[in-house]
């Protein structure tokens, strides 16, 4: 297999013109988290989390921001927003259906469940639906292996799912009576 060279040095970041990383959300990050941290590399992880909450996922200019603040590598940052699975660097749908492949749910056939996401939605992993209503992924252990296979819509664990359940509750939260925030 051939290397395929990428020019990554010279990647052009696309900016607008307001900054992410607002004075608010600056102040709030220095009075709220920084003096809870020896180093301001403990804050890091607060910071990024308040950004998500902010915009839904993290812009690649606002990583840049971050490292900015907090006087670390934009590669400390890059690295430890795509360690963790709950970061997004895309935007997401309204409502994020995360199927557990655990062993125990991988046993108790959660490959049904998520093909059941992707038959109904129309989209495959880590796609978002053309209205942006839903968002597909799977996850490693969720910590329900009793009750498998399991999936979590938004923050709400549904157990021993059947593709027959799966389906009723994407209809729920489509039509607003299911889904949490």
């Amino acid at each position: 297999m051939a290397w395929i060279t990428k020019d990554s040095a010279n990647t052009q970041i696309p900016r607008r013109a307001e900054p992410y990383l607002t004075d608010a959300i600056k102040a709030e990050i220095t009075s709220t988290y920084l003096p809870r941290y020896e180093k301001a590399q403990g804050a890091l992880l607060p910071t990024l989390t308040r950004l998500q909450e902010e915009y839904n996922h993290i812009t690649k200019q606002a990583l840049m921001e971050v490292a900015e603040f907090l006087e670390l590598s934009p590669g400390e940052v890059l690295d430890t927003a795509t360690f963790y699975e709950e970061y997004w660097l895309n935007p997401k749908g309204d409502h994020v259906i995360a199927v557990c492949r655990s062993i125990a749910c991988e046993v108790c056939d959660h490959k049904a469940i998520t093909d059941c996401v992707r038959k109904k939605l129309n989209i495959e992993e880590h796609e978002t639906t053309a209205d942006g209503k839903f968002t597909l992924v799977e996850l490693e252990c969720m910590g329900s292996c009793g009750s498998a296979p399991v999936a979590l819509i938004d923050h709400t664990l549904h157990e021993n799912l059947t593709p027959e359940k799966m389906e009723k509750l994407i209809d729920d939260v489509a039509s607003g009576k299911g889904g949490h925030h």
